[in-house]
């Protein structure tokens, strides 16, 4: 039977998939759930006379592995390979299934599986003449990863039973799918020339190339645009907690501002009202003498005896008391200060006085007389107090300046 009869009789088993041709085959478990253990204890791929990766993993110190680190089929099959038709033929994946899958997925190509059965007629002459051509060994190297397996064993005839080919050899073109099912995009069984096996490739490459790139291109792009989602909406999470941060950073502010202007109106205030309570004191403490004089006049009053007493003291006094001066002293607050000096002393004894008693709210001032008025500065400081016409009483104004 030739390929295009075997191929045509297959027809009823293959499902369409967007237009193109395809078969979903489920994976036994054993493959499905198997990885290379070459990659994951750190050992570069390579295939026995064929070509290495260009960047192989670096060889690390590695602990005892539990199972070889590569199945023996794997390594019988390409020693069988090449121990009958040498080393030039496809570079070959000396690995598990499912790894070879996933290396032709993180390459964006398509795998091509060969089914080795050393005992049927048919295969001298596949691989020597078409297997083994120059032009199907570059062009499978160049657009599919390869694996191959012997039919009769491990992985090979795991992978016959599912495909369930009814002549050898056998070929297949691998896609990955969901779950733990693959795309048999096309299976070629029997004697085929290199010339038809590479056209029937390419031809596979670019139609179903094209629904599988348009697969991926739509998943590619989904995640792109669900990547672009999550940035968006941790940028808008990054910039409303910005937005957060920096509204309470100045409702703080406000308050801050708020409360410290408060205190400095408080303060202002407070300032405001001290210098009348200071002002006021005095003026409460000559209220009080006043009334202890009226106090004490009443009670003068009431004895003859004392008046007269005191009338003699000042007669006796009199001569003494003549060379005295009375000045009265009215400061702007409206409290009054009464003070004797001598005759002799001068305006600067005034003002010694007034600076003694050390008044708050008086700074820089002056003294002036109503009538007549006159004022008595800096300039009149060395006039005595009979000189100035203030002997031997006199009322004096305090201006603050």
């Amino acid at each position: 039977m030739s390929w295009s009869m075997r191929e045509s009789s297959r027809a009823t088993r293959e499902v369409s998939f967007n237009g193109i041709v395809r078969r979903m085959v489920n994976l036994p478990r054993s493959i499905a759930g198997g990885f290379c253990r070459v990659m994951g204890h750190g050992i570069g791929r390579m295939g026995i006379g064929g070509r290495r990766d260009q960047n192989p993993i670096p060889n690390f110190p590695l602990q005892p592995p539990q199972e070889p680190l590569i199945a023996p089929e794997e390594w019988t099959f390409l020693s069988v390979f090449e121990q009958q038709y040498g080393s030039t033929h496809p570079f070959f994946y000396a690995c598990q299934f499912m790894e070879a899958l996933k290396t032709a997925e993180d390459e964006h190509k398509f795998m091509f599986m060969y089914l080795h059965s050393p005992q049927h007629p048919f295969t001298p002459s596949f691989c020597w003449e078409t297997l083994c051509s120059e032009l199907v060994v570059q062009f499978l190297n160049a657009n599919f990863v390869c694996w191959g397996a012997l039919a009769d064993r491990g992985e090979g005839l795991q992978m016959a039973v599912t495909l369930q080919p009814a002549s050898f050899p056998c070929c297949a073109v691998i896609a990955p799918a969901a779950g733990n099912s693959i795309a048999v995009l096309q299976q070629m069984e029997g004697p085929i020339s290199p010339a038809e096996l590479v056209e029937i490739l390419q031809r596979t490459v670019e139609e179903q190339g094209l629904a599988f790139g348009n697969s991926r291109a739509k998943e590619e792009e989904t995640t792109r645009a669900k990547a672009i989602e999550e940035e968006r909406k941790r940028a808008r999470a990054k910039e409303e907690e910005k937005m957060r941060a920096d509204r309470q950073l100045r409702e703080e502010q406000d308050a801050a501002y708020l409360a410290a202007l408060k205190i400095d109106k408080e303060k202002e205030k407070l300032n405001s009202l001290l210098p009348e309570r200071k002002f006021q004191k005095p003026a409460d403490s000559s209220n009080k003498a006043n009334y202890e004089k009226l106090r004490q006049n009443a009670s003068q009053k009431q004895s003859g005896k004392s008046k007269e007493a005191s009338t003699v003291r000042e007669t006796a006094n009199g001569s003494k008391d003549s060379q005295a001066t009375q000045i009265l002293i009215r400061f702007p607050n409206g409290e009054r200060k009464e003070q004797s000096f001598s005759c002799s002393d001068k305006i600067q004894s005034v003002y010694r006085y007034i600076d003694s008693l050390g008044l708050p709210g008086v700074g820089n001032y002056r003294l002036i007389s109503s009538f007549p008025r006159r004022v008595y500065s800096v300039d009149q400081m060395g006039i005595t107090l009979k000189d100035a016409g203030l002997h031997p009483k006199a009322t004096l104004f305090l201006e603050l300046l």
